[in-house]
């Protein structure tokens, strides 16, 4: 019966294990990228085969009664042998897997540290956004790739999100004799040269601990004349947008940040937009992303619409303000995301009467939710009432049978 073997080995022949080494001899056929076979050890005769892609290994290996497949690092790590798995499995040929050293491994044994508690990423072939990866808390390990997926240019990514003193370590060729271990800051490793087998580790950036929506109004630094959307506003703006992990957002008219560093903590560490065009504001706003760790707020600086312009596609947008201009800023979030969900504020009736008019001259089903708060005023016991707030939630209407 055929059966072909599938060998993780490290990072060179020197890696790989005892089980791997007698699969090799009794193989009569090895395929893998050429790099893997010129390192195989001495005494292995089986016939060697070039082959990266899974229908070439595939069809490689299709005359062969005992065949094995080199891959590098560990056969379970962001490996190419799932893809040749898959594959065999649907030609009906039994397949046996041995496990290799992986990157992350050798890289923390170079560092003499443990490595249970680091967040695996791989930026190899893949989109990867490295300000994401560090925003969980924890040490970021990344698999990473040439060009604008290798080391420096991940990390030149760090610092522009002023995460340039990061502490990072990049392993460059683990478990070979030119192995070399460079450890610095992100905006250092930004400025270096490393070779196309390199890993990244980025250490964590301060970021406070998990918390639920609402954080006090005293969390944030404010200035004059520099709008704040309070407490109870923003725990409710949240609830409605119901962000999920991984979800990009605009904030439009962010002020201080505080709806922006809010939903930061909610999406997972996915980048929020926040657009402000006040420069004292933009000032207040970056005080407080820096204070309270929001490394995935990202400023900019302009009036909307125009400055929406360019921007990724929104899965949420919340708008905090509009300078009359709520028509257009609409058409930006739907142009870009028909599925978009939309939540906006209004205080005044004209401005709420204007913001279901125009939600609804669009196609957008909308729900209003009235918000009222009071606080203690002193002895007796007296309340001072808060102006009340009108949350208007928009989404795209729902076709109906």
């Amino acid at each position: 019966m055929q059966t072909v073997t599938l060998i993780g080995m490290g990072a060179s022949a020197a890696t790989l294990t005892a089980e791997a080494r007698e699969a090799l001899g009794r193989a009569e056929l090895v395929a893998g990228a050429q790099r893997l076979l010129d390192a195989l050890p001495a005494g292995v005769t089986a016939e060697r085969v070039p082959a990266v892609r899974p229908a070439d290994i595939l069809a490689a290996v299709a005359g062969a009664q005992n065949a094995a497949v080199l891959y590098s690092g560990d056969t379970g790590f962001y490996s190419g042998a799932a893809g040749l798995l898959a594959r065999l499995k649907e030609a009906g040929i039994p397949a046996r897997v041995l496990p290799g050293l992986s990157s992350v491994q050798m890289l923390a044994a170079a560092l003499g540290r443990p490595w249970q508690d680091w967040k695996l990423v791989s930026a190899h072939g893949r989109p990867c956004d490295p300000v994401a990866a560090v925003c969980g808390g924890q040490p970021a390990f990344f698999l990473t790739g040439t060009g604008e997926s290798g080391p420096a240019a991940l990390c030149a990514q760090l610092a522009a999100a002023g995460l340039g003193a990061l502490p990072v370590t990049v392993g460059e060729n683990l478990g070979l004799a030119s192995r070399r271990i460079f450890a610095g800051t992100a905006a250092g490793a930004a400025g270096e040269r490393f070779g196309p087998l390199a890993v990244l580790l980025a250490e964590p950036a301060f970021r406070l601990p998990a918390r639920t929506p609402g954080w006090p109004d005293e969390t944030f630094v404010r200035a004059e004349g520099v709008p704040m959307t309070k407490r109870a506003v923003r725990a409710q703006v949240l609830a409605q947008l119901a962000l999920c992990p991984g979800e990009t957002v605009w904030d439009v008219g962010a002020g201080t940040g505080s709806v922006s560093l809010e939903m930061a903590y909610a999406n997972g560490g996915a980048p929020v937009w926040a657009v402000e065009r006040l420069p004292e504001a933009c000032a207040v706003l970056e005080e407080n992303r820096r204070r309270l760790g929001g490394w995935n707020v990202r400023p900019v600086s302009g009036e909307a619409p125009a400055a929406l312009a360019g921007l990724p596609a929104p899965d949420a947008v919340f708008i905090g303000g509009t300078r009359g201009r709520l028509g257009p800023i609409l058409d930006a979030a739907l142009a870009a995301n028909p599925a978009v969900r939309i939540c906006l504020t209004a205080i005044a009736l004209e401005t709420l009467a204007a913001a279901l008019d125009a939600c609804t001259a669009r196609g957008l089903e909308a729900e209003i939710t009235q918000i009222a708060a009071a606080h203690a005023a002193g002895r007796p016991h007296l309340l001072r009432a808060e102006n009340p707030v009108f949350l208007i939630t928009a989404t795209a209407a729902k076709e109906r049978a």
